[in-house]
């Protein structure tokens, strides 16, 4: 089967995973029955997974479909999709981890371990699974709810490494190691608390490097760039965008290059230089449009960054810069079935460039919307960049808008 098709790479994109398994499915001419009786699941299991559309999957039941089907994990959204990256004379803090990392970086974890009776590697796969799981649950489950579990899962991978009986082993884990620490940096950056956040993506690129990933300590850094970014902190956000590019040059990804030309973006933006964000943002999109290649994109990037990604940080970096042309774009989507606490960020970026145009209505409206999300998910993050634009409207009379704003937001405490 072609992999590469377009009705499967579009599958994949907007991760309507039970597309994939049904043209799997009928591509080698099995029925719903037969499939559900060699996965342990039921006819009706199987056709409810097919229709399921964009909507959240079990991770462990994915894997299942994937290894019986052959379908390559990454277009599931299960695996790292590895590339070849040169390591060169990257330093590890543990050099003789080397040789074993590049058999490792040679085939995808999950490939490797379809069928296998290798104890190491079936571990591997279940933690990955859990992390990816625990990862899409963040856009459905309040930060504070899943924050623990997530803290107990990465304890759980740093008791595993420590306990390792070989190099290779130990590579791995760290690997996954550091998506773990990521995804609690992202949830603490969420609860409001910075300190741990910072903690938390240290360690992630610490445990990138210790793994011989080049590319997963490149998007480690390039994610902490973009965390100073949004907290004000421009000098630190540029200097990690330059340090993630380190750890990659010469043979950098059109998706890496994209991505952390995006967040230099931002870090101009927070320093208050627009022309320079202008650039980095033209940049990104060239590289995009470059870039013709119509695949699933390369692990640690496990959702696309596309043109609307790149509007997006045009949308935030115009909030930071107060440009109420590039922050209130009536171009920008804002899909209901994407993140939804994303979603929220995004409507505050986009009601900030209509506060910066005069447009208090319509500002205010956008807040509120975003408002009532971060409440749902009790996100310290939207609820206090809520309150960060109230203050910078200054009226001795507000308007309706303004005023149901305001109650909302009082006795709010995140």
């Amino acid at each position: 089967m072609n992999w590469n098709s377009a009705a499967i790479r579009d599958a994949s994109r907007t991760r309507n995973y039970g597309k994939i398994i049904e043209l799997a499915r009928t591509y080698q001419r099995m029925t719903q029955v037969q499939l559900g009786e060699a996965c342990g699941l039921s006819q009706s299991a199987i056709s409810r997974l097919e229709k399921r559309g964009i909507a959240p999957y079990a991770m462990d039941v994915l894997l299942r479909l994937s290894q019986h089907l052959g379908i390559p994990a990454a277009l599931l959204g299960l695996a790292e999709n590895t590339v070849q990256t040169r390591i060169g004379t990257e330093n590890v803090e543990r050099r003789q981890f080397l040789g074993a990392a590049a058999a490792i970086a040679a085939s995808p974890v999950f490939t490797a371990a379809a069928g296998s009776t290798d104890e190491a590697e079936q571990q591997a796969v279940a933690l990955r699974v859990a992390t990816t799981s625990y990862r899409r649950l963040d856009g459905s489950t309040p930060s504070r709810e899943l924050a623990d579990v997530v803290h107990s899962h990465l304890r759980l991978i740093q008791g595993l490494i420590g306990a390792a009986r070989s190099d290779a082993h130990r590579i791995r884990l760290a690997a996954i190691a550091s998506e773990a620490a990521s995804l609690a940096a992202w949830l603490a950056w969420d609860m409001g608390d910075h300190g741990s956040a910072r903690s938390f993506y240290g360690a992630a690129i610490k445990a990138a490097r210790s793994g011989a990933h080049p590319l997963l300590a490149a998007y480690q850094s390039g994610s902490l760039a973009q965390f100073e970014a949004h907290t004000g902190n421009a000098v630190q956000a540029l200097s990690l965008t330059q340090r993630a590019r380190s750890f990659l040059e010469p043979a950098l990804p059109a998706v890496a290059d994209a991505w952390l030309s995006s967040v230099e973006a931002l870090g101009h933006a927070a320093a208050g230089d627009q022309r320079s964000a202008d650039r980095a943002l033209t940049r990104s999109r060239a590289i995009l449009q470059a870039d013709i290649r119509e695949e699933p994109p390369p692990w640690p990037w496990v959702f696309t960054f596309d043109e609307s990604k790149v509007a997006a940080a045009r949308v935030a970096c115009g909030a930071k810069l107060g440009l109420s042309r590039w922050a209130s774009e009536t171009a920008i989507p804002v899909p209901a079935t994407s993140h939804a606490k994303q979603r929220a960020l995004l409507l505050l970026d986009i009601a900030a460039g209509h506060l910066a145009a005069g447009r208090i209505e319509t500002a205010f409206a956008l807040a509120t919307q975003a408002l009532e999300i971060g409440l749902q998910y009790r996100s310290g993050r939207i609820v206090e960049r809520g309150r960060a634009l109230r203050r910078s409207f200054s009226t001795s009379s507000p308007s309706k808008v303004v005023r149901e704003f305001d109650e909302r937001l009082h006795g709010v405490y995140l």
